[in-house]
C-alpha cells in the first residue's frame, strides 16, 4: 500500500531533499526514521529536489508499506518524536497504489523572500538587497514568462532532463512594507530555475533590462544571458497539488 507524507523542513543544514555522497540530506533523514519505526528499509520518492538551503513549507513524498492496518495518526506523531527539529511531518495520507508524489503532482509553487531591511533574525530566511526596486518593470518583466514554455536560459547546465519546457500559471511581485515577494506556480520546474528567474528579475527592478530584454534572454536559450542566481535561503517550496482522484477516502486512522 501506497502512502503520502505532507512535510515542511528548514534546508539550511542539509545538501538539499535529495540524497548526497557529501553531506546530510532531508530524504535520507526521515528514511533513517522511517526504518526504526517500521522496521524495515523504506525509501521515499519526493515531489522534487530542493537544492542545498532551500526550504519548504509544504513538500510531499510517498512511500510503500505492507502494514494493512497502519495507523497513520500514530505514525504521524512519532515520526515527529525522533525527526530533527528542523523537519516536521504534518500528515501521512492513504493513496492509490500507482499514485506518484513526483509525477503525478499538477503545480508547484514557490515563494522567494527579499528584504531592503537589515534584520538580525531573519537574515538566514530572507535575501538582503539595497535600494528600491522598481515593482512594476519587475512584474511587467515577470509576465513575459507567460509567453514561452521554454525556459533553458535559467535552467542549470548539463542536467539530465529530456526536455526544458514548463508551464508557468503565475509569476508576481508584491510588496509588504520594506520586502518584496515573488510568488511562482508552474507544473514544473528546471534545477535552478526559480533563483535564476529571480536574479534576472532583479536586474530589470534595478533598471537594467526592460520586456524586450527579458524576451531576449528567454529566447536566447542561453543560462549565460540571464541574471546571477540569488541565494538559496530566501526561497520556499510553499505548496504541490494533486487531482483528488488519487487518494483514498476515510482511510486515515
Amino acid at each position: 500500500m501506497r502512502y503520502f507524507i505532507y512535510l515542511a523542513y528548514n534546508g539550511k543544514d542539509y545538501c538539499g531533499w535529495q540524497i548526497q555522497p557529501n553531506g546530510a540530506s532531508v530524504q535520507e533523514t526521515i528514511e533513517k526514521a522511517l526504518h526504526t519505526l517500521l522496521r524495515t528499509p523504506t525509501p521515499i520518492v519526493g515531489a522534487g529536489r530542493t537544492d542545498a538551503g532551500v526550504h519548504a513549507r509544504m513538500m510531499t513524498a510517498h512511500f510503500d508499506c505492507d502494514t494493512e492496518s497502519l495507523d497513520t495518526t500514530a505514525l504521524t506523531n512519532r515520526l515527529n518524536s525522533i525527526l530533527p527539529k528542523d523537519i516536521v511531518i504534518y500528515q501521512i495520507k492513504r493513496v492509490k497504489d500507482d499514485a506518484h508524489a513526483r509525477f503525478d503532482a499538477t503545480t508547484r509553487l514557490y515563494k522567494y523572500y527579499i528584504t531592503t531591511q537589515k534584520d538580525p533574525f531573519l537574515h538566514l530566511l530572507k535575501y538582503k538587497v539595497f535600494g528600491t526596486l522598481d515593482i512594476d518593470n519587475m512584474n511587467a518583466c515577470a509576465k513575459v514568462l507567460f509567453e514561452y514554455e521554454d525556459f533553458t536560459s535559467f535552467s542549470k547546465l548539463h542536467t539530465d532532463v529530456k526536455t526544458n519546457n514548463c508551464t508557468i500559471m503565475q509569476a508576481y511581485w508584491e510588496k509588504q512594507e520594506e520586502d518584496y515577494i515573488f510568488t511562482i506556480q508552474a507544473n514544473r520546474f528546471l534545477r535552478n530555475m526559480v533563483r535564476s528567474i529571480v536574479g534576472t528579475l532583479l536586474e530589470a527592478g534595478r533598471g537594467k533590462i526592460d520586456v524586450n530584454g527579458m524576451r531576449k534572454i528567454i529566447e536566447a536559450k542561453d543560462r549565460g544571458k540571464a541574471g546571477t542566481s540569488v541565494p538559496a535561503q530566501a526561497l520556499f517550496l510553499e505548496d504541490v497539488e494533486y487531482n483528488e482522484n488519487i487518494f483514498i477516502e476515510n482511510e486515515d486512522k
